[in-house]
């Protein structure tokens, strides 16, 4: 048994620490915000005492936080992960951020003396409650190795990409395909529907032919089909358009940055940022399915 503290409560953190509790391990969490403190401690979950509390003793750290700026200030804040944490714990950041910013935060808390991994997840909400997250893991392969019993406890998947850096440089090319694959589905459906097809039986054919998708069969945005779909509760979130924005903005700076030309992808991403400013943020991003609904000629 570890002792493991989570940095980060919201949809994601909360349901990984609760899977790290149940698979054993002395887990504590902790969140700046006293709503997603309050939430953890009422489905079970033990809170610590401040970031200095949810600390000390621990043999790893699991964070879950925004954005790039956030998880640097976490990890290299004045009164950071990075000040509290003894030498021998063991760094877990399994936030989706920027590449740079994850190899500068690791580069930092190796260079201070840490073991650390970046390890952003797969699966969106309904993995992260059914403790069957994929992980994609930068870092050493003696970090990767002591990392995935920890990881272990919140997913099926553990996968070591490379050196640090190549778990968020993995995760952002696969949630670039998985944004522009939901936006290109939901294009199809509605065309169906455009030429006379019932969107369920859409579902039956595409699922049984080439056009079958992660995205159609477990997060189908035609309401019925797949029950356990953002589609049939209103389109709460399981995976926030405000969070698929974000993660195909990172694509787009990624790909700039690289050189490399990803022109689909690019207007995907213009898709969201318009399902933003329409007032969709907080909506599961297979909401685009009912956006479209509305834009007919």
């Amino acid at each position: 048994m570890a002792k493991v503290t989570v940095i980060g409560l919201g949809n994601m953190g909360r349901p990984m620490a609760l899977n790290l509790q149940k698979a054993g391990n002395e887990t504590l969490g902790w969140d700046l915000v006293p709503a997603a403190r309050d939430r953890f401690t009422s489905e079970g979950g033990r809170i610590a005492n401040g970031l200095e509390g949810a600390l000390k003793d621990a043999d790893a750290v699991v964070s879950m936080i925004p954005a790039g700026p956030d998880v640097h200030a976490a990890y290299l804040g004045e009164n950071g992960i990075l000040v509290h944490a003894a030498k021998e714990t063991l760094l877990i950041d399994s936030s989706t951020i920027d590449v740079d910013t994850s190899r500068a935060v690791s580069k930092a808390a190796t260079e201070a003396g840490y073991m650390m991994v970046d390890a952003p997840v797969s699966g969106a909400q309904p993995a992260a409650i059914a403790g069957t997250l994929t992980f994609m893991v930068g870092g050493t392969v003696e970090a990767f190795e002591k990392a995935k019993p920890v990881l272990e406890g919140m997913g099926t998947n553990v996968i070591h990409a490379g050196p640090a850096g190549s778990g968020q440089a993995a995760k952002i090319c696969n949630n670039m395909l998985a944004g522009t694959n939901m936006a290109v589905l939901c294009e199809a459906l509605h065309l169906g529907q455009g030429l006379g097809l019932d969107p369920k039986v859409m579902f039956e054919i595409i699922n049984k032919s080439s056009g079958q998708s992660w995205a159609l069969t477990n997060y189908c945005p035609v309401p019925g089909p797949v029950p356990a779909a953002a589609s049939n509760r209103n389109f709460e979130p399981g995976f926030a358009t405000a969070l698929m924005t974000k993660d195909m903005t990172l694509s787009q700076q990624a790909a700039q940055s690289a050189g490399v030309s990803t022109p689909l992808a690019a207007q995907a991403r213009a898709m969201y940022q318009l399902l933003v400013n329409s007032g969709y943020a907080d909506k599961d991003f297979s909401v685009i399915y009912e956006f479209l609904a509305g834009q007919k000629k």
